[in-house]
């Protein structure tokens, strides 16, 4: 659990430092996002998950 909530630290650093340090970009990605038909999120959702626990898994285990 307590690497969970650092996980969840870090993902609220990051997108804070994004929003702080580039908030037209940040705008313009999330309008993009706005955008993008669900399937197309969905199959990002899912390949980013993935790769994210493969990442987590090979890094810790």
């Amino acid at each position: 659990m307590t690497d969970f909530l650092a996980a969840l630290g870090l993902v609220f650093a990051i997108e804070g430092i994004l929003f702080a340090a580039i908030p037209h970009l940040a705008k313009d990605a999330l309008r993009s996002a706005a955008e993008t038909p669900p399937d197309r999120m969905r199959l990002i959702g899912i390949v980013s998950a993935v790769v994210g626990v493969m990442l987590v898994w090979f890094v810790r285990g």
